[in-house]
């Protein structure tokens, strides 16, 4: 009892700290596995088994996969091909969110959300309409879309190798196909002709100009014979004043030079295009005695070139610059970008920039050269929206991959070998044949969820072994008990898409699984509709933005507020619900 009483309090800690975001869910879980481990719970021999659990190996798999098809180019050609749909609403929701529906059943979904994201800005501001009616439908297709195959999201790998735990096989990859299309069909569908229509309309910006009116904020000012920064560096202009000023161009005798470096010299005569707002634009001539030259109209070319590029990029909500400033984060002197303008909700941040601590789904406007910029995104952990690098392969190599993918996927499903070695040697054979670099392997793998993983599942075992699983579920069968055996796997599935909403999917799966376990012992029925019950309410995150990562993604972008998502999020879990069960009971019965 003691055990179990330290279990649950554990749990209690670890989902209050999911749920308010104060502590990263990676810190939070291995917080929860240190206090079972350290209370006598879990063996210290035990503790970290978790990070070698087949489901870790597989998700780390998958990740690196997903980044080989995405280099090969296979994915830019079907994006291309998406901006050819067309100008009607339904037409556009469709399209993309069963796009991204399907990218997501055979590659990470926030990986597929980050894919189209661009797609469906670019698709909704050539249309001349807000991008919030696309982005949702997106963010919510992805997840959609996961629930279909083994590796379309961590809950279902998680789900297979717990089966494979307690006395069965793994479930194969397309196992989870017979309900999680048949949820995902009847999602999108409802999505496209009447879910949008749901969602609040939300002004979004048409433009990143419109947006940050970036040309408003940008001057032109001379340095005079004799001026004291004269032979300096453009670095002093920072020591020279308190003013917030960026220098985004310079101009010298008729020559721009775009982003120029903070060690450039200045001269006299130059004419230096800087950001600044009124206040800090007056201070700065006050203390350096420059010049307003006579302003002419700000032109694209002299904040941007071939090789100088402006780029609107979108904060992930496992960034490492997360609660940190420009400054902080050395934005300038690491990356070697100059941030802009920061928005968020879908409107401009007017406080002075070095003021702003950013926050998951924060759309930076940078400058910087555009190789740069590529490079540095992901080592910022923020994603382009407006823009983005797009990697072309080839169609040999695009031709490769998908074979590489292709025989790793039928060995899996014929049962030939396990999923995490045919995965992980399709990860070697494409960093065999340059389609992934050991850099883009390594970079590709999101290292939070793997820490989450191997740190949950032990403490999902702890759990189970303190009695606290066979409790809830006892409890769980208790309150259906005046109802037909069935009653259950809704409930469970509805508990399950709750707790999703509150915390990170895969979390939930851990906790949820070993309950699923002692529902069907208690029913004396067959564990496989209660572990694919909990794989759906897990994917199910349709009613929070803090749910799972594609909806924290586009929150900023669409400019919605935490309450926007379950006016089409009820509705779709309801339906989903109504979708599922009898899907569950036919293709897995109870008894």
């Amino acid at each position: 009892m003691f055990d179990m009483a330290i279990v649950f309090g554990t749990l209690l800690l670890a989902l209050i700290l999911f749920a308010t975001g104060k502590v990263r869910y990676d810190i939070v879980a291995v917080i929860a596995l240190l206090i079972v481990t350290i209370t006598g719970i879990i063996d210290p021999v035990d503790a970290f088994l978790g990070f070698g659990h087949p489901a870790v190996v597989t998700v780390a798999a998958v990740l690196i996969l997903s980044r080989g098809l995405q280099n090969s180019g296979l994915i830019d050609m079907l994006t291309r091909w998406v901006a050819r749909i067309g100008d009607g609403r339904v037409r556009q929701v469709f399209s993309l969110t069963g796009i991204v529906a399907v990218l997501s059943a055979f590659m990470n979904n926030v990986g597929a959300l980050a894919l189209m994201m661009p797609v469906a800005i670019r698709t909704a501001r050539k249309s001349g309409r807000a991008p919030s009616y696309l982005l949702m439908p997106i963010a919510f297709g992805s997840l959609l879309g996961g629930m279909t195959t083994l590796i379309g999201t961590p809950p279902n790998i998680i789900i297979a190798t717990y089966r494979a735990q307690n006395g069965g096989e793994p479930f194969m990859i397309f196992d989870f196909t017979y309900v999680g299309a048949g949820v995902a069909i009847c999602g999108i569908l409802f999505i496209a002709f009447l879910g949008w229509r749901l969602i609040p309309s939300r002004k979004s910006p048409a433009s990143s100009e419109e947006l940050f009116a970036i040309r408003d904020y940008l001057t032109e000012v001379r340095v005079p014979e004799g001026s004291k920064l004269a032979g300096r560096m453009i670095y002093d202009i920072g020591a020279a004043t308190e003013a917030e000023v960026v220098v985004v161009g310079l101009i010298r005798n008729g020559r721009n030079i775009v982003a120029p470096s903070v060690y450039e010299t200045i001269r006299e005569k130059d004419i230096l295009v800087i950001r600044a707002d009124s206040g800090d634009l007056q201070t700065l001539l006050d203390a350096t005695r420059l010049e307003l030259a006579g302003k002419e109209e700000i032109t694209e070319e002299m904040i941007g070139s071939d090789t100088i590029g402006i780029i609107e990029a979108i904060i992930k909500p496992d960034s490492p610059i997360l609660n940190r400033t420009a400054y902080t984060a050395n934005l300038r002197w690491l990356h070697g970008l100059n941030l802009l303008a920061v928005a968020r909700e879908g409107g401009r941040i007017q406080s002075r920039l070095k003021q702003i601590r950013f926050q998951p789904g924060d759309i930076l406007l940078l400058q910087g050269k555009k190789d740069d910029v590529q490079a540095a995104l992901p080592n910022i952990g923020c994603l382009p929206l407006a823009e983005r690098g797009i990697r072309i392969g080839g169609p040999k190599q695009a031709l490769l991959a998908v074979a590489i993918f292709g025989s790793a996927l039928a060995v899996s499903a014929l049962g030939l070998l396990p999923v995490q070695i045919t995965f992980t040697a399709a990860v070697v054979l494409m960093i065999l044949t340059s389609i992934v670099s050991l850099r883009d392997a390594y970079d590709s793998v999101e290292w939070p969820i793997i820490i989450l993983l191997g740190a949950m599942i032990p403490v999902g075992q702890a759990l189970e072994v303190s009695g606290g699983a066979a409790l809830i579920a006892g409890s769980i069968v208790t309150a259906a008990s005046t109802f037909p055996p069935e009653a259950t796997l809704v409930l469970l599935l509805i508990i399950t898409m709750f707790l999703s909403d509150l915390v990170n999917n895969a979390a939930s799966t851990v906790l949820m699984a070993p309950i699923a376990m002692g529902i069907a012992v208690d029913l004396g029925a067959s564990i496989d509709p209660f572990l694919m019950a909990v794989a759906i309410g897990a994917s199910c995150a349709f009613l929070t933005p803090i749910g799972h990562q594609s909806n924290t993604l586009v929150m900023g972008p669409g400019g919605y507020r935490f309450t926007d998502y379950w006016r089409m999020g009820l509705v779709l879990e309801v339906i989903i619900v109504i979708v599922a069960i009898p899907l569950l009971l036919h293709f897995w019965p109870m008894y």
